[in-house]
């Protein structure tokens, strides 16, 4: 039986240190913040502090943010962001905290999710939070991370690593890829489709997805695949091959295979496979289809074939997908 009862919105603080970087501040605020569930109720509460008093915290740009938190709203977070920082002392030089970072992270209790932004992996790997685990950071910075931090298992080859409780990226925009996926970890991919509408940024990029690649924007000279993704997207229900993509961009096979994976990191057929999912994801999520007819609405043509990409992509099979999410989803919502 519904309850009347307004669920508390999902507490996320973000630390501000100082020489962070005032676009990935930011980051957090916009994209949590516009989150809504079905009645226009916010679902995230976003608090951004300091590990001192209120006061200024200086950026890396000709100003300095006032913040009106002091490191004891780190206490009542149910999510703690650390964003990067370009003066991060001792942490990026030496691998160990401050005393007055280390008082800081101290007050954070237990079984809080802990998610970084570019360098911002520094503060959590000196506080030992990522020894043994999976982790990124930007790829300029991946190799001094990893001599730092030898107890980290650092992938500079991806945009996010997400490993349950503790989540990192890469820098700027894989910051907004993050926040992004967490949204629609937390609370499915209408709600996250609908925050990246209002920012008007991708709904989906694959944390898997290369982080550096060798020419993200297209020469103006030589042609893009942008034309057949869109295509593809308008049809994912139907048998999209290779070769059909390639024709709408007038190129051959081969050239059209090399010119996407330039642009968006990964092949055609990766490409592909992760839109359906995702489709899959949002009609599991969404719809009463039986299994069978997400698979077909979806494009893998059989429910063996879905069940077996969504085992290798989120490690679930789609009844157990759905019957989680819409159980988290009822808890969520004080049901």
């Amino acid at each position: 039986m519904p309850s009347d009862r307004t669920p508390r919105p999902h507490r996320v603080v973000v630390l501000a240190l100082d020489g962070l970087l005032p676009f990935e501040l930011g980051i957090p605020q916009r994209i949590f913040g516009l989150a809504r569930d079905e009645r226009g109720r916010r679902l995230y509460e976003v608090v951004t502090c300091s590990v001192r008093p209120p006061g200024p915290v200086q950026t890396d740009a000709d100003f300095a943010v006032m913040v009106e938190n002091g490191p004891q709203a780190l206490a009542g977070a149910d999510t703690v962001v650390v964003p990067a920082s370009y003066e991060l002392g001792p942490v990026h030089e030496e691998g160990r905290l401050t005393g007055e970072l280390a008082a800081a992270l101290a007050r954070i209790r237990p079984g809080t999710r802990l998610v970084a932004i570019c360098t911002g992996g520094y503060v959590l790997a000196a506080a030992g939070r990522l020894d043994g685990r999976p982790a990124t950071t930007h790829w300029a910075s991946a190799a001094h991370f990893q001599r730092l931090f030898p107890k980290v298992r650092v992938d500079a080859d991806v945009l996010f690593v997400d490993d349950g409780d503790v989540l990192t990226s890469a820098g700027v925009a894989a910051g907004i890829d993050l926040c992004v996926h967490i949204v629609r970890r937390d609370h499915g991919t209408a709600v996250a489709n609908d925050v990246a509408r209002r920012t008007v940024v991708p709904p989906y990029r694959d944390g898997g997805q290369a982080q550096y690649i060798e020419r993200p924007v297209p020469d103006p000279q030589q042609s893009s695949t942008t034309g057949a993704r869109a295509w593809a997207l308008g049809r994912l229900r139907e048998p999209i091959q290779l070769r059909d993509m390639a024709e709408r961009e007038a190129m051959s096979v081969r050239t059209f295979t090399r010119r996407f994976r330039e642009e968006v990191g990964v092949s055609p057929g990766q490409w592909l496979t992760r839109q359906r999912v995702e489709r899959a994801r949002h009609l599991l999520e969404s719809t009463g289809l039986s299994v069978d007819q997400v698979a077909r609405e979806a494009g893998f043509g059989t429910a063996q074939s879905m069940r077996q990409h969504l085992q290798a992509v989120l490690g679930v099979t789609p009844t157990a997908y759905r019957r989680t999410f819409r159980a988290e989803l009822s808890t969520a919502c004080g049901e």
